[in-house]
């Protein structure tokens, strides 16, 4: 603490009826012990008390199961808007609810908690005494704290440090669902405690919300920051235990056995099984936090997003997790989500329609957003040029087709309405990676709140990032393939991911109004309990049967881990049975559009120098050389993951 600061709060504070205190590294002093290792040291105590019960435990798998489930909570938070606060009893009991662990032992498990506090904190007692002498003097007392503790947890932990009688009343983000740093938090407590803000003085170590949020709301403040010494010490240990856990689960890894597969069945029970249950756990984790702060509804994106909802409902009846939330498959794709932002002339739908047309010609593009057939005037055969869309749309030939734009919007607000209501906050959820759904809903729908969950984040097309705050890629989130981040190997081939959860039927062109008033859509019948989307899709009836087999989270992740092994190998490094088990037919250019493009393009090119140069064409680059260079692809398929190792690595350096 810095002399002056002491020195004020040993003086006569005139004026001041209120002080309160921050918690963490200000009335408590941590030892530099980062959070990751007293977490994982409170998970050793815990897999010895299970153990004690019968129950089997490994404390690395309750580690980082506890961590995922605090990661999507505060992600979810973050997204919502981060007014909130994530519980630690929530964060545990989800942990809990994943390993199939009893509920019963909820408290057990955050009392550990508590007793780890115990031995990495130390007593502020400086500060303490100089509280105590303001106590005296007539002034109250508080401790607040952005903390997923509740306050009867930090009483707990004052009481065992500077005994009884200190603090007056403590509040706590978690109990509060408001944080310091919103300033919610403070202003709760200038109502609770009935009193002004230039009655109170806050003393924290926090520049954000310690100073600069309530020095702004009219609150005294004194900071009291930690050392730089500290934090780097506390920093270090932080990344010491990551690198020991990283070593020890890649030398679990190297030790176990590879899965077989023989058919496209098995290699989707065995390697994508795994896989896809890891995205709907990390899905189910996002959407309870999302539950806890609001009436938030899951919206499953036609088409990915139907396959994902049918292995997402069977792993929550598999494993039985609870989530209290409305969930619907809806009628949507990218082309019915630009309409909406068409008819608010929001300039987002021009980049996505400039990225998609290219070559085409306005008479095309208007055929493809209307739906219809129009006649118009030589003038809209010329190249597409997005900056006068607009223009051409408002024009007295382009109004037919802004008519037809608008009556497709209507039709698909009602059925938003009539799936969630007129007011409810949707949560989308689909394969990824740009998230151009989510980007061009919140344009042409502001009335409502979007958020996007989705496999993978990625901004491949190069264009705005405005809407990635919105945006959670939940199994990777990367700019590019990194041979060391082996999750990031669907980057190279992401045409398999969208086919695995895509079920046989076209993408959403065209909604029409039913004699009973509902909506449907060239798409058909898309109900969950309707639509089975593994007839026909052997990947997705062995994730099917990898998930009816399971017994518990734990399970998952454990065996995700080599799936994502296997999963690597088989897409940079293909073999015969790897071409066969990931072969993706013609996939559909959509947004209006019939044509269809071909994964792996047959080459009539003869010449290696000329095939070689076909190959990067290609959207599997490695399948193309496996099939392409049966004799040279040990020596190329190597070369090429070089050449991503050393793209990363540049792009590490010079970002």
């Amino acid at each position: 603490m810095l002399r002056q600061d002491l020195d004020l709060l040993c003086s006569p504070l005139n004026g001041i009826g209120l002080i309160s205190t921050d918690v963490f590294d200000t009335l408590l002093l941590r030892q530099p012990k980062s959070q990751r290792s007293r977490i994982m040291e409170a998970e050793r105590r815990f897999a010895r008390l299970l153990e004690q019960q019968g129950l089997p435990a490994d404390a690395e798998e309750l580690f980082r199961v506890r961590l995922l489930a605090e990661k999507f909570a505060y992600r979810a938070l973050n997204v919502g808007g981060c007014v909130g606060e994530v519980r630690l009893l929530d964060i545990v009991a989800r942990q809990l609810a994943i390993l199939g662990l009893p509920p019963e032992l909820l408290h057990r498990r955050i009392g550990l908690e508590t007793d780890i506090e115990k031995t990495s904190l130390s007593a502020n007692s400086r500060l303490a005494i100089a509280l105590r002498q303001q106590r005296q003097a007539g002034i109250r007392i508080i401790a607040v704290s952005d903390t997923c503790l509740q306050a009867s947890q930090l009483c707990e932990l004052i009481d065992h440090f500077h005994g009884p009688g200190l603090i007056d009343k403590i509040y706590s983000s978690a109990d509060l669902g408001a944080t310091k740093r919103s300033g919610q938090l403070f202003s709760a407590i200038l109502r609770a405690e009935n009193i002004s803000p230039s009655e109170m003085l806050h003393i924290g170590d926090d520049e954000i919300a310690d100073q600069a949020v309530p020095r702004k709301m009219g609150i005294h403040t004194v900071h009291i920051p930690t050392g730089r010494i500290r934090r780097y010490v506390t920093r270090a240990d932080g990344a010491r235990s990551a690198a020991l856990r990283t070593f020890r689960r890649r030398l679990a890894l190297s030790r176990s056995a590879s899965c077989t597969v023989n058919d496209r069945n098995s290699f989707g029970r065995e390697v994508f099984g795994p896989i896809a249950a890891q995205f709907c756990l990390f899905i189910w984790l996002y959407a309870t936090q999302a539950q806890a702060q609001g009436d938030y509804a899951l919206a499953f994106c036609a088409r990915g997003g139907i396959g994902i909802r049918q292995a997402f409902e069977a792993l929550l009846a598999r494993l039985q997790l609870p989530l209290d939330m409305l969930r619907e498959n809806i009628l949507v794709s990218r082309l019915v989500a630009a309409r909406t932002a068409l008819e608010t002339g929001n300039r987002a739908v021009l980049d996505e329609l400039g990225r998609e047309f290219a070559k085409s010609s306005f008479a095309q593009v208007a055929h493809a957003v209307g739906g219809g057939t129009y006649e118009l005037p030589p003038r809209w055969d010329a190249t597409f040029a997005p900056a006068h869309f607009f223009d051409m749309l408002k024009s007295p030939c382009g109004l037919p087709v802004l008519d037809d734009v608008v009556r497709q919007n209507q039709l698909f607000k009602r059925h938003l309405d009539t799936a969630f209501g007129p007011a409810r906050p949707i949560i989308l959820c689909d394969t990824g990676l740009y998230g151009s759904t989510q980007r061009l809903l919140a344009a042409g729908l502001p009335e409502r709140h979007f958020e996007t969950i989705q496999f993978a984040r990625c901004n491949y097309k190069r264009l705005s990032e405005d809407h990635f705050p919105d945006v959670t890629g939940l199994v990777v989130d990367a700019k590019l393939y990194n041979p060391l981040r082996i999750e990031t190997v669907v980057l190279r081939y992401w045409h398999v991911i969208e086919s695995l959860f895509e079920p046989a039927i076209p993408s959403v062109r065209h909604l029409t109004e039913c004699e009973d008033g509902t909506v449907s859509g060239n798409a058909g019948a898309i109900a969950h309990h309707v639509i089975d989307a593994t007839a026909g899709n052997e990947l997705l009836s062995g994730v099917l049967d990898y998930i009816a087999r399971l017994e518990s989270g734990g399970q998952v992740m454990r065996q995700a881990d080599i799936a994502w092994l296997r999963l690597k190998r088989a897409i940079t490094n293909p073999s015969a049975l790897d071409m066969v088990a990931l072969g993706v037919g013609p996939r559909s250019i959509d947004f209006g559009r019939s044509e269809s493009i071909h994964v792996l393009a047959q080459t009539d090119r003869a010449g290696l120098a000329a095939r070689l140069k076909t190959t990067k064409s290609q959207l599997w680059r490695e399948g193309a050389i496996a099939r392409d260079f049966p004799h040279m692809k040990f020596a190329l398929l190597p070369a090429l993951e070089l050449a991503h190792i050393a793209r990363g690595v540049s792009a590490r350096l010079y970002r």
